[in-house]
């Protein structure tokens, strides 16, 4: 029986960033209980925030943004979902290992990665002690996987907060504008299990024209 779920997290004041830098605001300018015509929410926030995906502009000047990608582009038939409690804070080889076996790396497009965190993203140990991506990482993608095009994850960043330096490179090695693996950052995996199958899988960014990060909603169809 194929359901559909929410893949992506609901936006609030508690909504935690990288580096504990920044917070989602809501403010409401006109209210109905307060005798105004209608209610009117007025939001500030950063766009890397709650589950988002970067665009090539966030590290490359010349980088690609919405306007670059077509509808087609956020729909995912070919999706692999792993699951695996990382030893390393920067993941690399223990991530290789489970990709290599792997028989039909050709035809995939999406690779959805939960380590766990997820389920302690209320505490302050999600953002200061997040797992990171190596830039080897990106490498072994486009070498072994030509058709993926976005990585998810339910860790804050693709760059390890204690690692940060190491984080750059990985940004931008996934992020290279003459072939980006763009990264959907702080994915909501929690009702996910080690054997969940994702049949099909939607990305719906907020358009925003010229912009290096866009808050997202997922939905998939799980089997």
């Amino acid at each position: 029986m194929t359901k559909r779920l929410y893949l992506s997290h609901l936006l609030d004041s508690q909504t935690p960033t990288y580096g504990n830098r920044n917070q989602f605001v809501c403010e409401r300018r006109s209210a109905i209980a307060k005798g105004d015509v209608a209610n009117d929410s007025h939001i500030e926030t950063t766009v890397h925030i709650g589950t988002h995906i970067d665009m090539p502009y966030h590290f490359f000047e010349e980088g690609q943004t919405i306007e670059d990608f077509d509808s087609d582009f956020f729909a995912f038939n070919r999706v692999h979902f792993l699951s695996f409690t990382p030893q390393e804070r920067v993941i690399h080889q223990e991530l290789i290992d489970q990709l290599e076996p792997i028989e039909e790396k050709a035809s995939i497009e999406l690779l959805i990665i939960k380590t766990g965190i997820c389920h302690q993203r209320t505490t302050p140990y999600f953002w200061e002690e997040n797992y990171g991506f190596a830039p080897e990482v990106a490498h072994y993608l486009r070498t072994h996987f030509p058709k993926v095009r976005v990585i998810g994850f339910d860790s804050i960043s693709v760059s390890s907060f204690a690692h940060r330096m190491v984080g750059r490179e990985a940004h931008r090695a996934f992020l290279d504008p003459s072939h980006p693996i763009l990264l959907i950052e702080d994915m909501d995996l929690c009702l996910l299990q080690a054997s969940s199958q994702i049949k099909h899988l939607t990305v719906a960014p907020l358009r925003i024209a010229q912009c290096d990060g866009l808050p997202c909603t997922i939905i998939a169809e799980i089997a």
